[in-house]
């Protein structure tokens, strides 16, 4: 038997998908995040979301404003894809560095949705101009009619939207956002370059099982929404077969208890306290710790066209588990980070 590896070097991991909300709640999410990543891509559906660079431009001040002169920490900002997004604007936000990507909603599909995309075709200009400048569109897959079931949304995306638009626009590069499912696990294996995709800590460790058994447990829903164990199967093989096409993207999507446990609870897991741990601890329970680095630190950098960021971060197994935060303390209340269900024996040294 092969002795188990007790210490782990990497390069500073990245957060390509990442929502830390405005405020006060950012203040107080932001350091989760920071105490490990190097950069982030930030979500814009925010009330009202970012929809133009201006936006984006503001957003970005009010983030560098709460990241203390100490910490190195670069946010790379996105903007909210609309029908009446204007193409020069998002060339231009991209040319100055303001943004990174754009992120399309199908309009109701999760969190602060309701300004997304209804009809594909209605945005075709802006991604015709986001193709020809080299700007990433990045993609929450699913189809939000009511007439399909909500764990077959991701799947149907594929079929009905997804495999049509890239058709039309094959040089468009793609990041399918946190997918949920062996359907879009092999879309991105079967494809060529240009699309890629990013996958949960949450989708890899707990099935929908985790959600409904035994009662309801609100602080697992998500959207998109967990699904049954051989889709999580199929995520973990993508993650750790060190295909450069997967990287990580938490979708932290921090909400205060009270928004959770509610008659309409929101939908969001607050992953980012203990991310790297659980995700070495994962990976280490598959024997697939040399794959850990490819993951969380190098393939993203790869599809953004990004260097490697410098820093390295050192990971030591420890004899007792890790001590895991339950909650986050805010001004306006508390937020429940998520619980793996599993021991983890990982924590980060330097």
């Amino acid at each position: 038997m092969t002795a188990k590896q007790n210490e782990l070097n990497i390069i500073q991991p990245d957060d390509w998908h990442l929502h830390i909300r405005d405020s006060e709640i950012m203040k107080a999410v932001l350091p989760a995040t920071t105490r490990w990543a190097a950069r982030a891509i930030i979500m814009p559906n925010l009330v009202p979301p970012i929809v133009t660079g201006a936006d984006a431009q503001a957003y970005a001040n009010r983030i560098r404003a709460c990241i203390p002169n100490d910490v190195e920490f670069m946010p790379l900002l996105t903007l909210y894809l609309t029908q009446e997004t204007n193409p020069a604007d998002v060339v231009q936000a991209y040319r100055d560095g303001i943004i990174k990507a754009v992120k399309l909603y199908p309009a109701g599909a999760t969190t602060n949705s309701h300004n997304g995309v209804k009809d594909i075709k209605a945005v075709y200009p802006v991604l015709e101009a986001m193709s020809d400048a080299g700007i990433p569109l990045l993609i929450h897959g699913e189809v939000t009619d009511t007439d399909i079931d909500i764990f077959d949304r991701e799947a149907v995306f594929i079929e009905r939207v997804l495999d049509p638009l890239r058709a039309e626009y094959p040089e468009l590069k793609i990041v399918m956002e946190h997918i949920t499912t062996r359907q879009a696990a092999a879309y991105v294996l079967n494809s060529s370059s240009g699309l890629a995709a990013s996958i949960t800590p949450h989708h890899l460790v707990v099935n929908r099982n985790i959600m409904l058994s035994g009662g309801i447990r609100p602080h697992y829903y998500c959207l998109p929404v967990l699904k049954r164990e051989s889709h999580r199967l199929a995520l973990i093989d993508a993650a750790t077969k060190g295909d450069k096409r997967f990287f990580l993207g938490t979708d932290s999507a921090p909400h205060l208890d009270h928004a959770k446990i509610d008659l309409c609870g929101c939908a969001g897991v607050f992953n980012a306290p203990h991310t790297i741990e659980i995700l070495a601890q994962l990976f280490d329970n598959l024997d697939a710790l040399h794959e850990l680095e490819g993951f969380v630190s190098l393939n993203g950098a790869d599809f953004y066209n990004l260097p490697y960021n410098q820093h390295k971060m050192m990971l030591k197994r420890v004899q007792t588990p890790l001590k895991m935060k339950k909650k986050l303390e805010t001004n306006q209340g508390n937020i429940t980070v998520f619980d793996p269900q599993m021991p983890v024996y990982w924590q980060i040294c330097s």
